[in-house]
């Protein structure tokens, strides 16, 4: 006998229980409410990835213009 296990979890936006399957369109959100939501963070600029600071390019100060002439 198969035994099916459905594989149950938090939303992301919300916190309800949720369904990791195929079944769920929304996954890994619980519904289109929620899903459309966390877009919405993200449009608003309110999730970030981390990217290196203006300080980390510091050496490039140091380096001429891209069209000066080359030093011989």
């Amino acid at each position: 006998m198969l035994r099916v296990v459905t594989r149950k979890y938090a939303c992301r936006q919300c916190g309800k229980p949720a369904l990791l399957e195929p079944s769920n369109p929304w996954r890994p959100f619980c519904s289109e409410r929620c899903k459309t939501l966390d877009l919405g963070e993200w449009f608003g600029e309110r999730y970030s990835i981390p990217a290196e600071s203006q300080d980390d390019f510091s050496e490039a100060a140091d380096l001429p213009p891209p069209n000066s002439p080359r030093p011989q």
